[in-house]
């Protein structure tokens, strides 16, 4: 057996980072189920910064098979570019369980338990166009700017690349900031009944998201700038890429639901 690959799938070399972060992410929980109950915050945040130096060691290890110029052969980008697919997918339902709370305690016809009036007597929603329509603004140009760094990277030009995703990063960061805001000026507190609650979830795990998104956006920016991507092969990118489109799609879904549809029945 001479040991040749003879086909055109890559098999990865054993790593200690899945079973190490698997650890670490248990034990955060635990830790942080121990800190709601009265426990010193220490311990969840060492294990906290432990569990992202984790992360990015194995990162530097999946970019590093990236670059190699052998491992990430065109059988495996599809493969790539289907598992971020599906995991997408599964994104849509985890966000499709926040929108049937919202309508099922919203909409009379869908539940028992639906408040007679929506929002709910007391509650005071956030006005529509004012930072939430400035928000969707936001996301809709970094949507765009996006856009503008994959068609430049398809095109060899990593400057232009490096350009549209530094202003991508720097919407999301924007974004994060004027929610942020929003939630210090709200009415009501993540407690005040079904619609803050509700309201908090959704909003909140997009906010989440969009972090999440503004950070994968940044090392891909640093990658841009390192001349880690070809036309032929940015997997990476175009995988943060798909991500953020996700989260523009799903905030325009909130918008007319939660922020236009659901203060619609409100009286000022």
């Amino acid at each position: 057996m001479s040991g040749a690959k003879s086909h055109p799938y890559h098999i990865v070399n054993p790593s200690p980072w899945p079973f190490v972060s698997s650890a670490l992410a248990f034990a955060m929980a635990i830790f942080a189920i121990m800190y709601m109950h009265g426990s010193s915050i220490a311990p969840m945040t060492v294990v906290f910064v432990a569990l992202v130096i984790t992360a990015a060691l194995w990162w530097r290890d999946v970019v590093a098979e990236g670059r190699n110029g052998h491992d990430h052969t065109e059988a495996v980008r599809h493969g790539l570019r289907m598992g971020m697919l599906l995991f997408i997918v599964s994104e849509v339902m985890f966000f499709f369980a926040f929108f049937w709370a919202y309508f099922n305690a919203s909409i009379p016809a869908l539940s028992f338990v639906a408040s007679p009036t929506w929002p709910p007597e007391g509650i005071v929603p956030l006005e529509t166009w004012t930072l939430p329509f400035l928000n969707t603004l936001i996301l809709l140009t970094s949507g765009v700017t996006v856009t503008y760094a994959h068609h430049a990277i398809r095109l060899g030009d990593n400057k232009r690349g490096a350009t549209g995703i530094l202003l991508t990063v720097l919407l999301g960061v924007l974004f994060t900031a004027c929610q942020a805001y929003e939630y210090g000026h709200a009415s009501f507190g993540f407690k005040d009944g079904i619609y803050s609650s509700t309201f908090y979830l959704a909003t909140g795990f997009h906010g989440f998201h969009v972090i999440v998104g503004t950070i994968f956006l940044a090392v891909c920016y640093f990658r841009t700038i390192k001349g880690h991507f070809s036309p032929e092969g940015h997997i990476g990118f175009e995988a943060a890429a798909w991500y953020w489109h996700f989260v523009d799609v799903v905030w325009l879904f909130l918008f007319t639901a939660v922020y236009w549809w659901g203060s619609a029945g409100y009286v000022h």
